[in-house]
């Protein structure tokens, strides 16, 4: 005989739940329908975004510059030290085969006196400290003993120094990888948004750059003021690779970064200049007016002083502006002008 208990019913609770997840998936379902699909940057946006990223790769690049600098540095001084104390220890056993040979000759005569044995210790400062025996010495032995005091002290501080000079090579080479890594990062990114352009916008933005850098031209060329002093031969010398790329790190003769342009511009005129923008800030005369500037100054943009050029006239400026770029003019007001540098 067939059953006919009645189907349980569901729950209260349970239908007033599914009914509300029911609920929330038809507006989530609504929402993602009439939602805007996400709009490509413009041109300019990305423009914007990657000017931005390549000025912090310079800003990175040129304590890149000053940390390859002080590496540079440290290796020079480190393998002074290193040859000096080299030269000390040859100078140290001379010394010690001149005491041994007298304490030869005195053993040959008649033999050692005890207190001669000393003289071949390795540390002849406790020797000299008792005053007492010296009156057992010639007055040979003692000048070769303090001799061999006074070398074994030189020695053991340049070693000293060589250690210290070593462990700061060693943090300096770390904070180069860290700015290297940095500004390959940034350049990366760069890259990658100039990746989403169509090549028409891209063919643009060329041209617009073109545009903008021979405006520059003809304003320097309708300059009557031009360089003089000092500067005229380095300025010259920048004038001379206008064209050549942009790469950070770079001190010529064929590629250079910022920094890069102006200390090899004015080594070729035979005037040495620090390497970074930084420094070079302190490498003249400061001039805060830009009517006061003259061809040939340098002139420092940004708070930080992260970038340099040339002052090239009628407000324009020659320099090596970033990655993706070549020495080249351009306006002095495209970028914050802190001041000039009269060498």
């Amino acid at each position: 005989m067939a059953s006919h208990r009645r189907p349980k019913q569901p729950s209260r609770t349970r239908v007033t739940v599914l009914t509300t997840a029911a609920a929330a998936a038809v507006a989530l379902s609504s929402q993602a329908a009439n939602a805007a699909p996400s709009e490509k940057p413009s041109k300019d946006e990305v423009k914007a975004k990657v000017d931005k990223l390549y000025e912090e790769a310079e800003h990175a690049t040129e304590k890149y510059n000053g940390a390859k600098e002080k590496q540079e540095k440290l290796q020079k001084e480190i393998s002074t030290i290193q040859d000096n104390v080299a030269r000390g220890q040859e100078e140290l056993n001379d010394l010690r085969d001149g005491l041994g040979s007298m304490a030869s000759a005195q053993y040959r005569s008649g033999g050692i006196d005890p207190s001669v044995q000393l003289f071949l210790s390795a540390d002849p400062d406790d020797y000299l400290d008792k005053a007492s025996t010296l009156d057992q010495l010639s007055g040979q032995q003692v000048d070769a003993l303090k001799k061999i005091q006074v070398k074994q002290r030189e020695l053991a501080q340049q070693r000293s120094e060589a250690t210290d000079k070593l462990k700061d090579l060693s943090s300096t080479r770390t904070e180069l990888g860290k700015k290297k890594s940095e500004v390959q990062g940034k350049l990366a990114e760069a890259q990658k948004l100039l990746n989403t352009l169509t090549a028409a916008e891209k063919a643009a933005l060329a041209e617009e750059e073109a545009r903008a850098t021979r405006a520059s031209e003809r304003a320097v060329l309708g300059s009557t003021a031009p360089a003089t002093g000092r500067a005229a031969s380095a300025y010259s010398a920048a004038q001379s690779v206008i064209g050549s790329p942009y790469v950070y790190g770079a001190t010529g003769p064929s590629s250079f970064d910022c920094s890069g342009l102006t200390y090899w511009s004015f080594a070729q005129a035979g005037i040495a200049i620090p390497r970074t923008s930084q420094a070079q800030a302190n490498a003249g005369t400061r001039i805060y007016s830009q009517s006061d500037l003259q061809v040939g100054d340098l002139v420092l943009f940004y708070g930080d002083l992260h970038h340099v050029g040339f002052y090239a006239g009628n407000g324009q400026v020659l320099h090596a502006p970033r990655t993706g770029t070549v020495v080249r003019y351009e306006s002095i007001n495209n970028m914050p002008f802190q001041f000039g540098v009269r060498v």
